[in-house]
């Protein structure tokens, strides 16, 4: 399965807005270990592999888009 790296996402703006509010309040460990257990749940979500792997390796830089 080939990554969708271009914009494919109803309502952006809305989505980051709620990631933004999410943060609120939060101090950098809290907002970091958010980060990290939202990322964990999107992972279990596609929940495939090779779709994982190569979307690691997209943000390191490392795949055309």
């Amino acid at each position: 399965m080939s990554l969708i790296l271009t914009p494919n996402v109803e309502a952006p703006d809305d989505i980051y807005a709620g990631l933004i509010a999410a943060h609120e309040g939060l101090d950098r460990e809290a907002s970091e270990a958010l980060n990290a257990r939202l990322i964990l749940i999107l992972m279990n979500q596609i929940g495939n592999a090779e779709t994982l792997s190569e979307a690691l390796r997209a943000a390191r830089g490392t795949v055309e888009s």
